[in-house]
């Protein structure tokens, strides 16, 4: 199993980011994806989630209207658009199914 974020980078506050996440060696389309985000000197935290078919999503409280998650099970990639960025949001972001982790990207927010 492999999970490969990319699109991160360093974007001003209220500007906006789509990060990617692309699988590989599993049936993607079966199972459930999670975005995460470390901040420095925090503990990881969930971002949101999105079943299989890319029916149902989960946000947590303060991602709520500003993100949005979504997937493309024929590309095998799942993605976290972000907009109305704040520097709260600056964290490494990371995309995990069942017990794998991807190496995550940085997303920087700041002036």
């Amino acid at each position: 199993v492999q999970l490969v974020e990319s699109g991160g980078g360093l974007v001003q506050p209220g500007g906006s980011l789509r990060l990617s996440c692309t699988a590989s060696g599993f049936t993607f389309s079966r199972y459930v994806m999670f975005w995460y985000r470390q901040a420095p000197g925090k503990e990881r935290e969930p971002v949101a989630d999105i079943t299989g078919a890319g029916i149902s999503t989960v946000y947590a409280d303060s991602m709520k209207g500003r993100f949005t998650i979504s997937r493309d099970n024929a590309k095998n990639t799942v993605y976290l658009q972000m907009n109305s960025l704040k520097p709260e949001d600056t964290a490494v972001y990371y995309c995990r199914t069942v017990d794998y982790w991807g190496q995550g990207t940085q997303v920087t927010v700041s002036s």
